[in-house]
């Protein structure tokens, strides 16, 4: 049920993308402390973005989760801010992150809802 959403004007390769997909998927169900099996991630680059009147390097993250704990979004922006910084190289002060809980009943999955 975690969902992340990257989406970053910095390009990466073909060969790059499987291992940075494979570790965001894991630092996900790590920092969540849910299955892997449970995460699903996606990964725009290569989009055209502007961020403070720059196009330098940036990203826009989009974190949705049932049951996420408002009091842990600041933990959880540091750490995904110093993921994407190693992943991709771009500075964690150009980096906006988009927290969401949905309830449950508006998560669905398997021809149902949570």
């Amino acid at each position: 049920m975690p969902y992340l959403s990257v989406q970053t004007n910095v390009s990466l390769s073909d060969d790059q993308k499987p291992a940075v997909l494979a570790e965001l998927s894991r630092s996900v169900a790590d920092l969540l402390g849910k299955p892997e099996s449970y995460v699903m991630v996606a990964l725009d680059d290569g989009r055209p973005m502007r961020f403070a009147g720059s196009d330098a390097a940036t990203a826009y993250l989009q974190l949705k989760s049932l049951g996420l704990p408002e009091d842990k979004c600041g933990a959880y922006s540091a750490t995904l801010c110093q993921l994407i910084q190693s992943q991709f190289g771009i500075d964690t002060d150009r980096i906006y992150i988009e927290f969401s809980s949905p309830s449950d009943h508006m998560w669905g999955w398997d021809m149902g809802t949570f």
